[in-house]
């Protein structure tokens, strides 16, 4: 007989069972892992597993929300039940071996009424009454991007600041001083109506209500290469309306450069109002970060090779494309290969694994990643304008280029003929590509030009930039 209990003072899954002790016992979800500590023998054992873990060398944090699966050999696992509970750090229940795992918001809020409740309240909320500001990242799935460099220099300049970090769960790591409210909880709701200025880098979801005196930046993630809002394939009423409907929220517009400005003001339907091209916050830390803390946090040494490896998402599929096999591709260059998914792909993947195969899908901020790569191995993302800072090497992995240029999204310009980096469509080619000891000068045309036109700006000083912005125009008070 196996049974399960809650540890509500320890925040741990207890499982319990008759007969010899298990050699393993294991709890397993999509981007997160835990061993138990397996106690006893003879008659009776015990298996404690922490509801919490440390990813990537950083602070230990509860385990992602997700559905989990227990794996203890020779165990009965089939009877085994634990009701829904509430924990400070997350919500979980078990059915035989299926564990389920979800943010900690209180079960009279979890529903369709319950959440209806808190935006009323939230809707008849005066507001922006608190020298505060609500970042949100990725939908809360992150909070990394030009949100939390941001955040850096604002905790800096004007501690006097709160500093809201919206999370869809406890699992997602907030900046220092920060406090980090879960999505949909009362504590959530109201934070977003009393701050004086919200910071977000996508839209702004659910029923958005501003304050008299509120103010949003639009940081958004990236400079485009794929078209996006008004210009993507197809006419749909509903898509523009929804465009312009979100676009007349925003007080201001952040750019990467010019050529972003002009991209997204007409995508956008942005008139009117200023855009600021100052450079993205995000990659402050390429021209002045340490990479050495970083690679030491995710267990790589000094002296080896790091190949990124960061596609953007497909419309037509929920997970990562599945263009190379991370392992093999370590293995065949000598090299030690992270896996960093797009944002869309983080809640339906699952991480990849390997021998030297690090997936960061969920790392809190791509620009580190980019700080320690040697070489970057992406499609169509926009990480090819950051990363074109470090005057590393860039290869571009496009077996669908036909495809997404044609029917997903098509682009704004000619990727073929201006890419910094050669264009390969399998991952033979790949490897070839990064054994060729000439091929990177082959570029250096190219890759000067490409870093000329959207890299101007991109000097170390961008936070500080907007920050200026911020509070020279009263936004907040310092």
């Amino acid at each position: 007989m196996t049974t399960a209990r809650i540890d509500e003072q320890s925040q741990t899954l207890i499982v319990a069972g008759t007969g010899p002790r298990p050699a393993s016992a294991v709890l397993t979800g999509p981007r997160a892992r835990v061993v138990a500590k397996v106690t006893g023998g003879g008659k009776t054992w015990k298996a404690t597993f922490p509801l919490h873990t440390v990813r990537w060398g950083g602070a230990e944090l509860p385990l992602p929300s997700g559905r989990y699966e227990l794996d203890i050999p020779d165990a009965d696992l089939a009877g085994l039940e634990v009701a829904p509970t509430l924990l400070p750090i997350l919500r979980i229940e078990a059915h035989g071996a299926r564990v389920l795992i979800a943010a900690p918001l209180d079960p009279a809020y979890v529903t369709a009424e319950g959440q209806r409740t808190l935006e009323e309240r939230y809707i008849s909320q005066i507001g922006a009454d608190e020298n505060a500001v609500f970042f949100e990242s990725f939908y809360g799935q992150t909070s990394g991007c030009n949100p939390r460099a941001i955040d850096r220099v604002l905790a800096e300049r004007a501690p006097s600041v709160v500093r809201y970090w919206a999370v869809s769960d406890l699992s997602v790591e907030v900046p220092e001083g920060a406090v980090a409210v879960v999505e949909g909880t009362p504590e959530w709701w109201r934070a977003r109506g009393s701050a004086r200025m919200l910071i977000v880098n996508d839209w702004l979801r659910r029923r958005f209500v501003r304050k008299p005196g509120q103010h949003v930046l639009q940081t958004w993630h990236g400079t485009p290469l794929k078209r996006l809002a008004l210009h993507r394939p197809g006419f749909d009423p509903r898509r523009m309306a929804a465009v312009v409907k979100e676009s007349r929220r925003w007080d201001a517009l952040l750019a990467q450069n010019v050529y972003s400005a002009r991209v997204l003001r007409k995508a956008y339907a942005f008139f009117g109002k200023p855009i600021w091209t100052d450079g993205y916050p995000r990659n402050d830390m390429l021209t002045t970060g340490d990479p050495a803390p970083i690679r030491a946090a995710l267990g790589i040494a000094p002296d080896e090779r790091v190949l990124l490896y960061a596609p953007t998402w497909r419309d037509d599929r929920s997970e990562m494309v599945d263009f190379i096999d991370p392992a093999e591709l370590a293995a065949r260059t000598d090299s030690v290969v992270l896996v960093r998914g797009h944002s869309r792909t983080l809640q339906p993947g699952r991480d990849r694994a390997g021998s030297r195969v690090i997936d960061v899908t969920g790392y809190p901020e791509t620009a580190r990643l980019l700080l320690v790569a040697d070489a970057l191995i992406t499609d169509y993302s926009s990480v090819m304008f950051d990363f074109s800072i470090t005057g590393r090497p860039m290869y571009f992995l496009v077996p669908d280029l036909e495809h997404y240029r044609g029917q997903l999204r098509g682009f704004y310009f000619d990727l073929a003929e201006r890419a910094p980096g050669p264009l390969v469509t399998s991952q033979d080619e790949l490897v070839r590509a990064l054994e060729d000891p000439d091929g990177p000068g082959a570029y250096r045309e190219r890759y000067a030009a490409w870093a000329a036109q959207f890299n101007r700006l991109d000097d170390g000083g961008a936070a500080d930039r907007v920050v200026s912005r911020i509070l020279d125009l009263g936004w907040l008070t310092a």
